[in-house]
Parts: structure tokens; sequence; C-alpha cells
């Protein structure tokens, strides 16, 4: 008897974007970084190998940004500005997934979120990838 992974189902704020997305290790994936761009971005990401996402609807309304190396490719509605997902450049071959447009999921869901060390970036070091730190959620 094989077990089917799960797919979670996602969407932009505004829903012009749909997709069904396959998380590589389900939500044990997540994490942050703390490199210029995601400093400001604040999402919180899970994994999904490059064919874990299927588009349902609007794949064409996505706009890309990149920068520095150009290596990440980070994809986002053009209707209401989300980010949905970026290629990876520590890993191309995954996609990070913002965990807030997963259908029931908060990215206050977790109480701990590893911050990677996107500033000395793991492709740029012998070393690896660097914990930056933890941030830490509790309820009031």
């Amino acid at each position: 008897m094989s077990t089917r992974p799960k797919k979670h189902k996602a969407a932009c704020h505004c829903g012009s974007v749909q997709l069904e997305i396959q998380l590589t290790d389900e939500l044990n994936t997540i994490r942050r970084c703390s490199c210029s761009y995601c400093r400001m971005r604040g999402a919180v990401a899970a994994s999904a190998q490059l064919d874990g996402i299927d588009f349902i609807k609007g794949e064409d309304i996505l706009t890309l940004y990149q920068f520095n190396t150009k290596t990440a490719k980070h994809y986002f509605c053009s209707v209401c500005g989300i980010y949905t997902h970026h290629q990876r450049r520590s890993n191309p071959n995954q996609f990070g997934v913002n965990v807030a447009c997963l259908e029931g999921i908060s990215p206050f869901d977790f109480s701990e979120v590893v911050v990677n060390d996107g500033i000395n970036h793991p492709s740029d070091a012998a070393s690896g990838p660097l914990i930056a730190g933890i941030l830490r959620f509790s309820e009031k």
C-alpha cells in the first residue's frame, strides 16, 4: 500500500493565483532568511521540489523579481502583490513556498522559525548554510 503525498491548496491574497503544492517534508522545512530582500519581505517559507507545484490558475499573471546574482527567482501576484514562491539560490532544484499562502496555515502557527544567514549565503561560503538565529512567536 503506497501513501500518496499530501497536496496543499495555496493562493495569493486576491485568489488570482491558485496552486497545489506538495511539500518535500511537510512543514518541517520552514525557515526565514536574513538577506536584504528576505528581511524586508518577512515571509516564512517551506520547501517543495520544482515538480511539486501545479498551477490551477494565474501562472501567467505572476511577476518575477531577481537581484544580485539573479539565481533566485521570486514570484508575486501582479494583481495583489503577494509573494507566493521562489526558486532557491541555495538549492535551485527547490522552491521556497510562502506558508501564509497555504490554505489553513499561518506563519504565526509556529512558535519558532529558524532564520538562515542569507547575508553570508551558503553558495558564497565553503562552510554551507549558517543559522543567523531563531524567530520566536508567543501568544500574549
